[in-house]
């Protein structure tokens, strides 16, 4: 049966049993970085995503205080491949970090919860005494996404060319035949999210993201990216370019005042409450953390204290057409097997692909709207689809760290019927 077309939303608690869960015995988060999310077209948008990766990568690696030779393997994502050499892009990352080449690298994708896949191998890796430490790293170029052609290699019939913008068709899942932001309108009619309060809810991200940036929360997130050649070892050197006059991009481009009265006349995209104002911005950017075990971190005196463990991670299946509700039950299926209560997490950290999806997941999970991404999210700042992860991960330790509290879960959605938690712990 099409859930959509019920008269009410069901039990979401459900498609938690069919989760997979995973518990971790030793992964300690040391550090993080990532780079500023510029909007579609802008000053990254020439940038392949494997030089936006390296440049993350680097950056997380010089926070963390360890030298490249410890980490055992490098672990990326990537959505959309936007280069000619995109198919190394993982073994490039590693490589141009600083990576000995004896370390193996290899890529991930599962959607938009790609960044939190990366993470939970990372985890499972030095977890199993694999590696002493993971570079886990998520790259994504929606500028550069192609427009392609499948079937062009036998040739054209005539009036048969097929070339067609690969970022708008990959928005549409073709096995439930629904738009991304269709499946968003589904959890509106089921959970009762009218237009004004998915107006209401991208107002308010906006704001928390615009207080975040006054506060400086995000420059510690942020590794400011110049024009920069990254070389290695026996490699051809990579060029990272940026427009003409433009020297550095160090903040995120997107976040700007969005009063709801602004919203509010914003044309309908999908026919119903979702508009190109209350759903997740189009962005270029990558993120990146390290991974390691307790003791490895306890030895990096010179870098930063590690930010706190990787407790668990888990992955859940919805229909499709109702993707967006896929932190639901991956969060449940979480909880339930750490023996905790939604209660007992500080912070939540739930990626907005749009609107009435995020209230959505709120809804459902019973979390406040002051522990539930409180320094606004993907509507106000972006979502690169494989980064979004990582970036959800290394934000929600940051801001337990900050206001002393000690437990946070990030999670995202994913098309097709997926969803994602991390739990994290901070000391």
């Amino acid at each position: 049966m099409n859930v959509a077309l019920t008269a009410e939303a069901p039990d979401w608690t459900r498609y938690a049993e069919g989760a997979i869960v995973e518990r971790f015995a030793d992964a300690t988060l040391v550090a993080g970085a990532r780079t500023p999310f510029v909007d579609y077209n802008g000053a990254l948008a020439l940038v392949s995503p494997t030089d936006l990766g390296i440049h993350a990568a680097r950056a997380a690696i010089a926070r963390a205080g360890i030298d490249p030779a410890r980490i055992g393997t490098t672990i990326a994502g990537n959505c959309t491949q936007a280069s000619f050499d995109a198919l190394f892009f993982a073994r490039h990352i590693g490589l141009y970090a600083g990576m000995p080449d004896d370390r193996p690298a290899h890529g991930v994708q599962r959607l938009c919860t790609t960044g939190f896949e990366a993470i939970a191998q990372g985890a499972r890796a030095t977890s199993a005494g694999q590696v002493e430490a993971a570079l886990c790293v998520g790259t994504e170029s929606m500028s550069r996404a192609p427009v392609a052609s499948y079937t062009s290699r036998g040739g054209f019939a005539l009036g048969q060319v097929e070339f067609k913008d690969f970022l708008w068709e990959a928005l549409y899942d073709t096995g439930c035949a629904t738009a991304m932001g269709g499946t968003a309108e589904n959890l509106a009619r089921l959970h009762g999210v009218t237009r004004e309060e998915t107006d209401a809810y991208a107002a308010a991200s906006f704001s928390r993201a615009i207080a975040a940036v006054e506060a400086g929360r995000f420059a510690e997130e942020i590794a400011p990216v110049t024009e920069q050649v990254f070389e290695g070892k026996g490699l051809k050197p990579r060029k990272l370019s940026l427009p003409r006059k433009v020297a550095q991009v160090a903040q995120d481009t997107h976040i700007r005042p969005t009063p709801i009265e602004a919203l509010a006349k914003l044309k309908p995209v999908f026919g119903g409450v979702q508009t190109g104002g209350n759903s997740s911005a189009i962005v270029d950017g990558a993120a990146a953390v390290v991974v390691t075990t307790g003791r490895v971190a306890a030895s990096l005196g010179g870098g930063a204290a590690p930010l706190g463990r990787v407790v668990a991670a888990s992955a859940a299946g919805v229909p499709a057409e109702v993707m967006g509700i896929g932190p639901v039950p991956a969060t449940i299926a979480l909880l339930r097997h750490l023996g905790l209560r939604t209660e007992d997490v500080d912070l939540f950290e739930i990626n907005e692909a749009f609107g009435a999806q995020a209230e959505s997941v709120r809804r459902a999970l019973g979390v406040p709207h002051d522990r539930f991404n409180v320094n606004g999210g993907a509507i106000a700042f972006g979502h690169p689809l494989a980064a979004t992860g990582l970036r959800c991960v290394l934000s929600v330790m940051l801001e337990l760290r900050r206001r002393g509290l000690k437990r946070g879960i990030a999670g995202a959605c994913a098309g097709g019927g997926q969803g994602m938690a991390v739990l994290v712990e901070v000391a």
